[in-house]
């Protein structure tokens, strides 16, 4: 976490992180973003609230479906601890604003960010040479 922290420059930065069974992040999903079954990963954005500004460096939640994450690991061919980055790593954009949804250029410009952070973030693991 502190690797894609600091891909971000986020020197002070707060988030909580859930990890969760597809069963209880599909209940999240409908209960909150409206949407059946289970989904890779919710963000829960603290700077939405009435006051983001008591605590700027409170990021907000970030909730993981471990079985999601595993199957599609499996299915693009990449490690489990690969996925769950690249998770974090998209869960951590949408806390900071981003969202693929709004429009193809903001699509775009998000899954960039994130394959460069993940790029960086695997390269200080040792993953990428």
């Amino acid at each position: 976490m502190r690797a894609i922290l600091e891909a971000l420059a986020l020197s002070r930065a707060e988030v909580s992180i859930l990890l969760l069974d597809d069963r209880a992040i599909a209940g999240l999903n409908a209960q909150y973003l409206k949407k059946a079954g289970p989904t890779d990963v919710i963000s829960f954005p603290m700077h939405d609230g009435a006051c983001p500004a008591i605590q700027p460096q409170l990021l907000g939640d970030i909730a993981i479906s471990l079985e999601t994450a595993e199957r599609q690991a499996a299915e693009r061919g990449v490690s489990f601890e690969e996925e769950m980055a690249s998770l974090l790593i998209h869960g951590m954009l949408h806390l900071l604003g981003y969202d693929h949804e709004t429009s193809p250029t903001d699509k775009k410009r998000m899954l960039s960010l994130q394959e460069k952070i993940l790029a960086r973030v695997l390269e200080q693991a040792g993953v990428l040479k």
